[in-house]
């Protein structure tokens, strides 16, 4: 099977991500190691095209890993030159509410000074009550548009290794390794328990699908559940140990319909034994009149255009790629933080190609207007929540 344009993507990345940085050899072109052997390619620029001297893009016709990595190093660059300088302070919204009573009307009441800095104290006109902004940043020693750099890059594919290493090179900061999986684990959580929240209008046909995972050199299995329509991924954790018995395949079931708030009129899966038991408890056992019973299909055929799994297949290929640029998986907490922040990815950041540059949320009806840099968007949404 010829790689998609998401793994050139992700391949792309990789290649950055080993070191091998492109060689500008003209105003438009560029050489780049060979990842099978010791030459070289050559990569044009040219008006709307971009050409590399590859076999995949010389006879597919297509922008090949090499095209991928040469853009986003060109990108990197780019930022580089416009962001030369930093500030810890976040931009006050326009869309400031008080924290109490949602209006509006308040007006700047001074300064809170702290040993992290000055804050702006606002006033609330409606209840008279003292409030500060809290955008998801505060206390936070980096730039949020580096953390959210950061963040971003690692979903792309890159290492928490790599990631320190450009963010040394192109923006002259420091951070550890660490420091970057606090910063994942801290805002994942805080995503999650936002858009757990948030109803998506899904279709009636699912699909559910396993994949095994290395965590720490063991097996483990990523029990995926999507809808067919939206491509919106309900459903992705991380069950410990090789068992795939009836009590682990209901556990995605259970968590989908919590957030769907609803069953699906037809579940599609491979023939694992599990998934009958597991759909018959949590679909099928209503036997009350007028509640329709979910329409279980096993054992589907790619060749069928209508009802097959290939949409999720290609999910899980999308992730598999991803591992193996992480070289599996280390502790199963560590494992199951990356899995729930490439959920929020796949659903809220990343525009798909199939779905018209659209995201599965906004598909699914919830739109964000994460405009921008999503992910300081979307935290913002999620500490504006909680608050």
């Amino acid at each position: 099977m010829y790689p998609t344009t998401e793994n050139r993507k992700i391949r792309g990345y990789s290649i950055l991500a080993k070191g091998d940085d492109p060689i500008q050899i003209g105003e438009n072109k560029y050489k780049i190691p060979s990842q099978s052997d010791n030459g070289y390619y050559i990569v044009t620029k040219g008006y709307k095209v971009w050409n590399c001297t590859c076999p995949d893009c010389r006879y597919r016709k297509v922008e090949c890993k090499h095209i991928n990595a040469v853009k986003f190093w060109l990108k990197l660059k780019d930022k580089l030159k416009e962001e030369t300088t930093f500030t810890t302070d976040i931009q006050v919204s326009n869309e400031i509410k008080c924290p109490y009573c949602s209006s509006t009307n308040f007006v700047k009441d001074g300064m809170r000074k702290n040993k992290h800095g000055d804050k702006q104290i606002y006033r609330c006109k409606e209840c008279g009550k003292k409030f500060s902004v809290e955008e998801g940043f505060k206390y936070m020693k980096n730039d949020p548009k580096i953390i959210t750099l950061a963040l971003d890059l690692y979903f792309k594919g890159l290492s928490q290794n790599t990631i320190t290493e450009h963010l040394k090179q192109f923006y002259d900061v420091k951070v550890s390794q660490p420091t970057i999986h606090r910063w994942m684990a801290k805002y994942i959580k805080l995503i999650s328990d936002y858009v757990r929240t948030l109803t998506p209008d899904v279709s009636g046909m699912w699909a559910v699908d396993e994949m095994a995972l290395k965590c720490k050199g063991e097996e483990n299995w990523l029990w995926n559940l999507m809808d067919t329509e939206s491509r919106f991924l309900i459903s992705s954790m991380i069950s410990e140990g090789k068992t795939r018995d009836v009590k682990t395949a209901r556990r995605p079931f259970r968590e989908a319909k919590k957030i769907t708030k609803k069953k699906p009129d037809v579940l599609i899966s491979d023939g694992l034994p599990a998934y009958k038991k597991a759909v018959k408890k949590e679909f099928q056992a209503n036997k009350n009149y007028g509640i329709s019973r979910t329409l279980h299909i096993r054992e589907i055929a790619i060749t069928n255009e209508e009802r097959n799994n290939n949409k999720i297949e290609r999910l899980n290929g999308t992730v598999r790629h991803r591992n193996k640029t992480q070289r599996g998986l280390k502790e199963l907490p560590q494992s199951r933080i990356f899995i729930e922040g490439f959920k929020n990815y796949y659903n809220f950041i990343r525009p798909h190609q199939a779905l018209n540059g659209k995201t599965p949320a906004e598909i699914a009806g919830i739109n964000l207007n994460l405009d921008g840099n999503k992910w300081m968007n979307i935290i913002k949404e999620s500490v504006e929540h909680d608050q």
